[in-house]
């Protein structure tokens, strides 16, 4: 789980320690891993007192962006598939599940949203391809994470409901926490 962003667009605010539904948005990432059965939580990112019972470590150099922080956590897996998750991601749950079961015919899964555009920050990984393509990007502080895509056969996994969708702006926040609000309503009324 990738929790060390600088927040650019949100003026540097501590992005994954927002609440939505009264839950850190690194809180909802963390939970929806462990709803769907994973075993082993590596969060990159300084530790937060609201989440426990993870590994914590920082990427190198410090603030080196989404692969310098993959490449920080990934020595500290052993699982053979790894997701990889922004702590942004508060409605994440429902795909986990269908990411790691796509992983039988490719090395990574990806959510695509319904513009078609993948969300690399949204994936699962056989181990192996993603220490593979890791290790092809070479410099790892400042690259992009789309472009450990381009080295390996990825699945696209249709994002038709949104759970890809993260919190980079003020905005994207607000809508989070309109689309939990109107969430904790349907329940209430079920």
């Amino acid at each position: 789980m990738l929790a060390g962003g600088a927040a650019r667009r949100m003026d540097g605010a501590d992005k994954a320690g927002q609440l939505v539904a009264g839950r850190s948005l690194l809180r909802h990432v963390v939970d929806a891993t462990r709803a769907a059965g994973v075993e082993r939580v590596i969060v990159v990112g300084p530790p937060r007192a609201d989440v426990e019972g993870v590994t914590w470590c920082v990427e190198d150099p410090p603030g080196g962006g989404p692969v310098a922080a993959i490449a920080a956590g990934l020595p500290l897996t052993s699982a053979g598939h790894v997701l990889v998750l922004a702590a942004d991601l508060p409605d994440i749950a429902p795909a986990i599940p269908m990411l790691l079961a796509a992983l039988d015919a490719a090395g990574c899964a990806v959510l695509v949203d319904t513009d078609g555009r993948r969300n690399p920050l949204a994936a699962a990984w056989r181990r192996a391809e993603l220490q593979a393509a890791v290790a092809g990007i070479g410099d790892v502080a400042g690259a992009a994470a789309r472009a450990l895509l381009e080295q390996v056969t990825v699945l696209d996994v249709p994002d038709t409901d949104g759970w890809g969708t993260d919190c980079d702006t003020w905005d994207d926040l607000a809508a989070a926490r309109r689309r939990a609000s109107a969430a904790h309503v349907d329940r209430r009324t079920s």
